[in-house]
């Protein structure tokens, strides 16, 4: 076999192996993917990048075709095709920052295409960031914990590797050992629920009932979190309903809705108690392609989700700032930062995972935003649906 060959196919079996390890919902696992910036710096070529940069983000984000046949009730073919677009954007970045000089250059490089990869517009499809592992190796140390370990990953792509990974190394057999369970706040709750794709299509009032029989066996004084969607279409009959079941509870409830009008929907989070409810969070990053569909305004055509990508990064519930997290956000780097930068008192994740059945997707999606919440010491609420 020619060598480049040869050296390729080990790189990609790497790559892909970190990928599909460290992005396996195990947030222990997630320093695995630290190793990508080492096997991409190991190519000789720019298309060895390219394919090396692709094995990686295919075996991350693996669950996706099988996530959209669900999604749709389609064969597997649509979603292949959708797994390869998501993936363009990663290989796009680390194929043209990519090169074979050395010294300073790699590192620098390299950092930069994290960089990208962090932020719009290409943080938008920024999923499987190997900076997420910063959370593991670097927990409480907030934003000297970032920078630490994206100097880490740079140094990974220099001949001193071996020491940056002896020393991640160390940093992770520390973590393990001290690991505890995500801190919960004080007379907050989340609220998981398994009613498949019926939950936010089921619009009729029994289905409100239902929830609230959930929410009304919390005791006085509870914050409960309820998944993504959980309410359905957002509307003043829905509101009245809830607002008089939650009388003379003591209780607030913080649940997913969908607020929509002649040009399109937003997806939302809206707080509810026997005061009144108001919507409290809109959104910032949905979904690309299945929720946001920018392209609908170019052709003149309305619908889709709407994006707010830097508003609301932070919203206040009574005395305590919460930093929202819906679904897609939980997978990207920036949503999250953007609201640290705010010094939020607790992290709200919700989602609707009903259609990732079969798929590693929900897994990942908690792990990340308890990586995220280690990080930065903030006790973190989590409710999906699936």
């Amino acid at each position: 076999m020619h060598p480049d060959r040869f050296r390729t196919g080990v790189l990609v079996a790497l790559s892909t192996g970190a990928g599909w390890i460290g992005w396996s919902g195990h947030v222990l696992l997630l320093p695995i993917a630290a190793a990508f910036p080492t096997l991409w710096s190991l190519a000789r070529t720019r298309s060895q990048a390219m394919v090396v940069s692709a094995a990686y983000f295919l075996a991350a984000s693996r669950g996706l075709p099988q996530g959209v046949a669900n999604f749709y009730s389609s064969n597997i073919w649509p979603g292949l095709l959708l797994w390869l677009v998501a993936s363009s954007a990663f290989v796009a970045v680390h194929s043209v920052l990519w090169t074979d000089r050395t010294g300073w250059r790699k590192p620098l490089r390299y950092t930069a295409a994290c960089l990208a990869m962090a932020v719009p517009p290409f943080g938008i499809l920024g999923w499987a960031h190997p900076i997420t592992a910063a959370g593991v190796l670097f927990p409480g140390w907030g934003w000297w914990g970032l920078v630490a370990m994206a100097a880490g990953l740079g140094v990974m792509t220099t001949h001193y590797r071996p020491a940056a990974a002896s020393a991640m190394a160390g940093l992770w057999l520390w973590s393990a050992a001290e690991w505890t369970s995500p801190i919960l706040p004080a007379s907050w709750t989340g609220v998981d629920l398994e009613l498949g794709s019926s939950l936010g299509r089921d619009v009729g009032l029994h289905r409100q009932d239902d929830l609230i029989d959930i929410v009304r066996g919390h005791p006085p004084g509870t914050t409960v979190v309820l998944p993504e969607s959980a309410l359905g279409f957002w509307t003043p009959t829905v509101a009245r309903h809830w607002q008089r079941a939650l009388t003379g509870t003591g209780i607030t409830v913080i649940a997913g809705a969908a607020i929509i009008d002649s040009q399109g929907y937003d997806n939302v989070l809206v707080k509810l108690s026997a005061e009144g409810n108001q919507v409290l969070y809109r959104e910032r990053v949905p979904v690309p392609g299945s929720m946001w569909q920018p392209w609908r305004g170019w052709v003149g055509e309305q619908g889709g989700a709407r994006a707010h990508f830097f508003a609301n990064p932070v919203v206040d519930v009574g005395n305590t700032r919460v930093a929202p997290l819906i679904c897609y956000e939980q997978l990207l780097v920036w949503p999250i930062l953007a609201s640290a930068l705010y010094q939020p008192d607790v992290i709200v994740a919700a989602g609707n995972g009903w259609w990732t059945a079969g798929t590693s997707i929900v897994r990942i999606q908690r792990a990340s935003t308890q990586a995220w919440a280690r990080l930065f010491a903030k006790p973190v609420i989590i409710s999906f649906n699936t």
